[in-house]
């Protein structure tokens, strides 16, 4: 039986560093197999060493001057003087007459839209108890659109505007001199997001650990650099290649440690990123992708002309791709060097059609993986627009879905390709660096 676990638990506790070098291939880097494994690692390592010099040096020269900072929008709240933010909860509820607010409700863009069942909503206003103390209670008139589509309860946490202090004591807020901002959410995001740490570190301990700061040294990158040379009207292509590139070099070893079968894996991806980047940059020009498909578009190209939206499209491409690019690159190196280690005297050709059986598997579960994930997150515009009265297929090209399904698309192709390229790799690599089989270590499996 193959050495599936007495060399890589040696391998961890050995080291102490909390990734194993995984089994078969990796563990059969000691003796007769050394020498294979130093031919592969100077390949790899004559790869990917030029190739970080010349990311790191592209990151310096498209790195941003600080010109963007003067673009910043000033708090749409705090605006004026006079004007302060409260924040409190609420101790009780006040019903209101609806008056003319009756059957509309605000649409988005900041109009009204007429809806018969609006009369039936119950208009209230919420007596709020200001944080700090020393304050009166506030009355705080909720908006018909926010009644019309949940409950204000007690015990809620709320934001609101205080314009008591406006000069002349002409609030312009009726009979209350507060008006209704947001919710307060710090408390049940916090709470969400230690489950999901505590969760993640539960279950893939260290490893999990280190993703968890990998993705947050990821944003890092995508706050500190990408975001701002874009901002400065950098090329997006570039610096979107370029972050991203960075990003996955930088996550994948620190989550997953130095190894073979990470390097495998971020050959892959770097490989799939860079057929992404030429998909994205044919099919956001042959698509006519103008990125004028929300308000926030037009509040960027207002604040900050000289970006091309389009070319924020195209960046978006690529960064919408690296999450599961990254999943079905690990999956592919990790599945041919587990299959190369239940059987060393498999060949290569068996090897890698054995990993393509799974890696088909993971192309279909991730393509709908990715389909579902756009269609649940744009639920509202997706049935909006199916009650325009044109067919499917005019729905579908309309400029409020087009961009999606292109990026669905692209990034589906993108992966797709880096499935069978990762498995090549990890196949050559994998039988590469292994003993021969009448040499290869042999020990009991763990019980």
């Amino acid at each position: 039986m193959p050495p599936e676990h007495g060399p890589e638990l040696s391998h961890e506790h050995g080291h102490g560093h909390g990734l194993p070098a995984g089994p078969g291939a990796d563990e059969a880097l000691t003796g007769t197999g050394g020498s294979g494994r130093r031919r592969v690692v100077i390949a790899l390592a004559a790869i990917l060493g030029p190739l970080t010099v010349v990311l790191i040096a592209a990151m310096i020269a498209l790195w941003p001057s600080g010109s963007h900072q003067e673009l910043s929008l000033a708090d749409p709240y705090g605006t004026s003087q006079g004007i302060t933010m409260v924040t409190g909860t609420v101790t009780g509820l006040q019903p209101r007459d609806c008056g003319p607010e009756a059957g509309t409700l605000e649409t988005p863009t900041g109009g009204m839209a007429g809806d018969p069942s609006a009369a039936q909503v119950a208009c209230v206003d919420a007596v709020v108890d200001p944080d700090g103390g020393g304050t009166d209670s506030a009355v705080v008139p909720i908006p018909t659109s926010i009644s019309a589509s949940m409950d204000v309860e007690v015990g809620d946490r709320l934001k609101a505007l205080d314009l008591s202090a406006l000069p002349g004591g002409d609030t312009g807020a009726g009979e209350s001199d507060y008006v209704f901002v947001d919710f307060e959410r710090t408390v049940p995001v916090v709470v969400l997001a230690l489950l999901y740490a505590l969760v993640v570190v539960a279950v893939a301990r260290w490893r999990g650990l280190r993703a968890i700061v990998g993705l947050g040294l990821a944003f890092t990158v995508l706050f500190g650099f990408m975001f701002p040379a874009l901002l400065e009207g950098g090329p997006p292509l570039w610096i979107g290649l370029v972050g991203c590139c960075l990003i996955m070099l930088v996550v994948l070893y620190f989550a997953h440690g130095f190894s073979l079968r990470t390097t495998t894996a971020l050959l892959g991806t770097l490989i799939g990123l860079a057929l992404t980047a030429v998909l994205a940059l044919w099919g956001t020009d042959a698509a006519y992708l103008t990125g004028l498909g929300d308000e926030y578009s037009y509040i960027l190209a207002t604040v900050a002309p000289e970006v091309r939206l389009s070319g924020i499209v195209l960046c978006g491409l690529l960064v919408a791709g690296l999450g599961v690019l990254n999943d079905v690159t690990i999956t592919q190196a990790s599945a041919v060097w587990e299959l190369q280690a239940a059987n060393p005297a498999v060949s290569k050709r068996e090897l890698f059609a054995s990993g393509m059986r799974i890696g088909r598997d993971h192309i279909a579960s991730t393509v709908y993986t990715i389909a579902f994930a756009y269609a649940g997150a744009a639920l509202p515009v997706l049935m909006v627009v199916s009650l325009y009265d044109r067919s499917l297929w005019d729905t579908l090209m309309s400029g409020e879905l087009v961009e999606e399904i292109v990026r669905i698309l692209v990034g589906s192709i993108g992966l797709v390709l880096a499935i069978p390229i990762t498995t090549g790799i990890a196949v050559a690599v994998a039988k590469s660096v292994a003993a021969p089989v009448s040499q290869a270590p042999t020990s009991k499996v763990d019980s």
